[in-house]
């Protein structure tokens, strides 16, 4: 395999679509190595096969406002690949939705999906519609539209959406809602469900939790503790809730959280009360941190800049894609950072990466670090098929073998012979080779 001779054509049959080519050539330059040690790969073109989605859904999305206005959106799902089971991956609302950005999360999930161990393909979909500042009767008849089209290709063992970004609990329940009116079935088609209705218990707090468990593991291969270590987080949503929360409970101390409109530090730590706070901030519908450093005032607000000049231990990033640049990965290892574990999908920029791996600063890349949130939709899957409930002890359990499982993948085909550990590599080849060597034995399909 050539590298830059799959990414020529790929970019000419896809220009312009920067974050799926980011995302594809990352992958590639970490399995190449591996892949040319695999003629049978080569001769069933697996690479050219594994990197295009198996469809792309594409539809409009009709909806009438609180005014009585029609108004118009674009809905997609991507189902990548399902070479180790059923199509799995969110769902996002967000104005800044577009093919490149859903391509590049099914392609990224559908690895993802393959180093947690449960049988479950990769797919992403979603809108460019924006939920904020809509009520609630509003978002009911839009993700009622959306389902309207999408249903069509989803189901338990076909195609299990969940939320994402844009899509909570509330959005989850009217796309269920109408999907099970328009099937007549009770299935585990969603995940991210109320627990009222087949959902979860610890599904919102998921990614953050197995996000802080593979960190822990990070440290302790490091022979760290994670007791006492100060974290720079980002963003403020549920994700960064949740990550805030497991790594106090751990005893780290998390001084930073962010939005679009800068960074908040507080170096008493944010826990109890100002974690909870985050949900309420998250709630208002602004979108700003600014009012957090007006309820506490020993904190620090810095407007328009991001947490990565604060010297930490630890940093966390968990909002969006590219939040993390070479500049920012320049102040974090001169600070003196131990570690770096992307909780964001693809939080980093591709000259991060390669400037933390070039001064051995251990990295973990977001398909790893975050796929507790994917792995507990697929508990949530399990317990749905099954009919049964497992409680938060359970649950909790089965979260933390997954992420030291999915460690312990990294480990094996990251090591390298100094002893450091390339989780990029480690991530990339382990999710790889599950998903390649299923495709292998089910033919040309």
């Amino acid at each position: 395999m050539k590298t830059d001779v799959i990414m020529q054509a790929l970019e000419a049959k896809h220009p312009g679509e920067k974050e799926y080519l980011q995302a594809v050539r990352e992958v590639l330059l970490s399995v190449e190595e591996v892949y040319n040690q695999h003629p049978e790969f080569e001769k069933a073109k697996i690479i050219e096969r594994i990197v295009e989605p198996d469809r792309i859904l594409t539809f409009r999305v009709p909806w009438v406002d609180d005014k009585g206005e029609v108004q118009v959106n674009l809905g997609y799902r991507v189902q990548f690949n399902n070479a180790i089971g059923p199509y799995k991956g969110g769902v996002r609302f967000h104005p800044s939705v577009t093919l490149s950005i859903l391509k590049f999360l099914g392609f990224e999930q559908t690895f993802k999906n393959a180093l947690t161990t449960l049988p479950m393909g990769g797919a992403k979909g979603g809108s460019d519609f924006a939920p904020r500042g809509k009520s609630d009767a509003e978002i009911m008849r839009f993700c009622q539209s959306w389902m309207l089209e999408a249903h069509k290709i989803l189901g338990p063992d076909m195609d299990v959406p969940a939320g994402d970004i844009g899509v909570g609990g509330r959005e989850v329940g009217y796309l269920y809602g109408m999907y099970k009116k328009l099937t007549h079935e009770c299935t585990g088609t969603m995940t991210g469900k109320g627990r009222e209705f087949g959902g979860s218990i610890l599904r919102p707090e998921a990614t953050g939790y197995g996000a802080c468990y593979y960190l822990k593991h990070m440290l302790d291969d490091q022979g760290l503790d994670i007791k006492g270590k100060t974290i720079a987080v980002s963003g403020f949503g549920n994700v960064a809730w949740g990550a805030v929360q497991k790594a106090t409970q751990l005893g780290a101390k998390v001084v930073t959280i962010s939005g679009p409109d800068g960074y908040i530090y507080d170096p008493e730590g944010i826990s109890g009360e100002k974690n909870e706070y985050m949900l309420e901030l998250r709630a208002s519908g602004n979108d700003i941190v600014a009012p957090y450093a007006e309820r506490y005032p020993n904190s620090q607000f810095f407007p328009g800049k991001k947490p990565w000049e604060v010297k930490v231990d630890i940093a966390m990033p968990c909002a969006t894609q590219n939040e993390l640049n070479e500049e920012d990965a320049k102040m974090l290892v001169a600070n003196g950072v131990q570690c770096v574990a992307e909780v964001s999908n693809m939080g980093c920029t591709a000259e991060a990466i390669d400037y933390f791996i070039e001064h051995r600063t251990p990295f973990g890349p977001g398909k790893a670090v975050n796929s507790g949130g994917v792995a507990t939709s697929g508990l949530e899957m399990t317990q749905n098929a099954m009919h049964i409930y497992w409680t938060a002890e359970e649950v909790d359990q089965k979260l933390h073998q997954i992420m030291s499982d999915v460690h312990e993948q990294c480990v094996k085909y990251g090591r390298q012979p100094d002893g450091f550990i390339n989780y990029v590599k480690g991530a990339n080849i382990a999710g790889f080779m599950k998903v390649a060597n299923a495709m292998l034995q089910q033919g040309v399909c």
